[in-house]
């Protein structure tokens, strides 16, 4: 019970004052001048002036308040080392049971760094949590926070805590532990393919140890080379980008005797291949309306290097023009067939027949050039069916088909065929799912037989039109028919020309986003998404190795012909290993390098400034003979009294409280103010009346 005295006054402030200002300068007048009768007047006064102001003595009810004290538990990834989660939740319970034997505090527990919760498992970002904690609480209810974590800490304050409470941090792990690890100091994000790019990584050492040290260097999952770098210094490497896209960097040091961990034994770095210009070399037989088209196409990539030639005047017309004066400049057949043959991704005959321009030689350089990873594209017109085609000559090695000498002149619908709804150079191609398909017709077709490779496309009376094959390490493609200019010129509403055409040119120069047979896989936030390109029904499921090696199997579905795709959510940070059939890939999940794994040594150097700033403490777990944990005990401090001790912690306890009821008691009311007031009044008149 809170006993206190309160005044209510009848009158307002002001007029009571009013009231008894003039009384009260009478009465110290008559008690200056000793008046008789003054200290009678001066208790009627007192009397009168109770009774205006009317006391009255109170009788509060109050419930106290609870102190908050907020418990963070450090659930991050870098606890999983060792026996660092087992202790954590048996100190973790210890505290628990230790706080609830005090009622004056209300205990808020939160986890940070959990695999299901918002915030990923990168980095240890306590103090966030904290504040969570603590966002409803008004600064006097705060007991304190006790945190229990490894002490790797990536959000502590600048100044202070953030709380003006005791902070206390019990850190797990050993005072002992030792690590080594290595990283990348300069990795840039892109490099030129083929060509060399530089880098710079660092191996370090928590205990001091020196000398020399291997590491492995893995392009894609490949290893490249081993290096020799001295710890702690950094040093350079110069590696060459094999692939256009992603390309994971990966470096690997060996794990050493009693080391805490491995995981930050191999780094990463991802940079993106980029295509120097690709350089096609386009020979055009005669000048036809189809020929704009690919110049056009090739002119508008601003990632292709194009060089054209068209013969404007085949020989047999002889009109006494001189030689010197057909062209501005001479067709350098040498140089281009011979000498430079292999500066070239990809040639295209657009049309073009044998005329004696090219020494029949020649044509054997070029069957050689493909034959050794070249490519090469027939845009085969009528003349491709005639007695001059280029099948008649030694390039017949590397054709995937001869003509028939037919040609059908008639309307028809170009087709995908049962493999080319699957094939990545036409799978999708817009318009191609309606029959008819959404697009022009053509009305010209060069017939082949014994076709090779594989039919993507099909054209009058069901025969191929589009193959693509593969000749040693090189790939040709064959287009039979000329009139893919019809789609340019938007002849009934046109075609997808371009994306055709580009998709077959990229296809031939071996990009890797057109493979048949192709497994990828890329991270999501903390999600592993997969996607297998293949052509057969079913790949089945795709094999998954963790970082820490587990291995899970990631079943495949189609989501359009020839793509299947799958999906996997993780809660490990780290370069992961998928594989399907014969083809592998490797994926990173969560940011690379994430601060979470370039410390895992626990410390207590880290919090130490933060906690000391509030007068709390940092120590760590310690250990019992039984196998248990030992944390300090739990002592309610005062708000200004001493906040940790040898072995015990303190928490702050708070005077606030809940008004619940109030009992009025009024003293100077009534029949007893009244008879007070009346003897009051009546003493000072008898006096001053004798």
């Amino acid at each position: 019970m809170n006993w206190s005295l309160s005044f209510e006054p009848f009158l307002p402030w002001i007029w009571t004052i009013a009231v008894l200002l003039p009384v009260a300068a009478l009465v110290i007048l008559g008690l200056v001048l000793r008046q008789r009768g003054a200290l009678f007047r001066l208790a009627a006064f007192a009397a009168l002036a109770v009774a205006l102001l009317n006391p009255v003595l109170l009788d509060e009810e109050r419930e106290p308040l609870k102190s908050v004290v907020a418990l963070v538990v450090d659930r991050s990834q870098s606890q999983d080392i060792g026996d660092r989660t087992a202790i954590t939740d048996r100190a973790v319970e210890e505290l628990r049971a230790r706080l609830g034997r005090f009622d004056q505090f209300e205990v808020r527990m939160v986890e940070a760094g959990r695999a299901d919760a918002a915030d990923d498992r990168t980095q240890t970002r306590l103090f966030g949590s904290l504040d969570s904690a603590f966002r409803d609480v008004p600064p006097s209810r705060v007991a304190g926070a006790i945190m229990v974590t490894d002490g790797q800490v990536h959000d502590v304050p600048a100044n202070g805590a953030g709380i003006n409470a005791p902070l206390h941090a019990l850190v797990t792990g050993d005072e002992d532990e030792r690590d080594r690890r290595i990283r990348f100091e300069r990795a840039p994000r892109f490099g030129i393919v083929g060509k060399p790019v530089d880098l710079t990584y660092r191996v370090i050492s928590t205990d001091d140890e020196s000398g020399m040290v291997d590491v492995r260097v893995l392009v894609n999952g490949e290893q490249v080379s081993v290096e020799r770098a001295l710890i702690g210094e950094e040093t350079p490497l110069q590696l060459v980008i094999p692939n256009a896209g992603k390309n994971i960097v990966e470096l690997a040091i060996e794990t050493q005797p009693g080391e805490l961990t491995d995981t930050n034994n191999r780094t990463i770095a991802v940079l993106d291949g980029i295509r120097e210009n690709l350089r096609v070399l386009l020979v055009s037989g005669e000048p036809h309306a189809g020929e704009r088209t690919w110049r056009n196409l090739l002119k508008s990539d601003a990632s292709v290097d194009l060089v054209h030639f068209t013969i404007l005047r085949p020989p047999e017309k002889q009109d006494g023009t001189p030689i010197n004066e057909l062209s501005l400049i001479a067709f350098p057949t040498r140089e281009l067939f011979v000498e430079r043959i292999n500066d070239f991704d990809l040639i295209i005959f657009d049309r073009y027949q044998h005329r004696d321009v090219l020494p029949i030689l020649y044509y054997d350089y070029i069957a050689e050039y493909v034959e050794n990873g070249g490519a090469l594209l027939i845009a085969a017109g009528p003349e491709y069916a005639g007695m001059q085609s280029i099948s008649r000559t030694p390039l017949m090695a590397a054709l995937p088909a001869l003509p028939t000498g037919n040609v059908f002149e008639e309307a028809f619908y170009p087709r995908l065929t049962e493999t080319g709804q699957r094939h990545p150079v036409t799978r999708g191609l817009e318009g191609s799912g309606a029959e008819p398909p959404q697009w022009s017709r053509w009305f010209r077709q060069i017939d082949i037989q014994n076709p090779e490779g594989e039919v993507v496309m099909k054209g009058a009376n069901d025969r191929p039109l589009l193959l693509l094959d593969r000749k040693g390490e090189g790939r040709v493609g064959m287009f039979l028919s000329d009139q893919g200019w019809l789609w340019a010129r938007g002849f009934e509403g046109g075609g997808p020309h371009v994306s055709l055409y580009r998709r077959i040119a990229h296809w031939l120069m071996k990009e890797p986003e057109l493979e048949e047979e192709r497994l990828t896989a890329d991270g999501r936030g903390m999600t592993l998404e997969i996607a297998r390109q293949t052509m057969s029904d079913d790949p089945g499921p795709a094999t998954v190795i963790s970082p820490s090696g587990d291995t899970l199997n990631v079943p495949l579905s189609q989501s359009q012909p020839g793509l299947f795709t799958g999906s996997v959510e993780t809660d490990e940070i780290g370069l992961y290993q998928i594989g399907n059939g014969d083809l592998t890939a490797l994926a990173h999940v969560g940011p690379i390098n994430a601060p979470e794994f370039q410390d895992t040594v626990s410390t207590t150097e880290v919090l130490r400034p933060a906690a000391e700033a509030t007068g709390g403490s940092v120590r760590r777990i310690a250990s019992t003979l039984t196998g248990g944990v030992s944390v300090p005990g739990i002592v309610p401090i005062r708000p200004n009294g001493e906040a940790s001790g040898r072995d015990w912690i303190g928490l702050r306890t708070t005077d606030d409280s809940i008004l619940k009821a109030v009992s009025r008691v009024p003293l100077f009311a009534g029949f007893f103010g009244l008879a007070l007031l009346l003897m009051a009044l009546g003493s000072m008149w008898y006096r001053e009346g004798r």
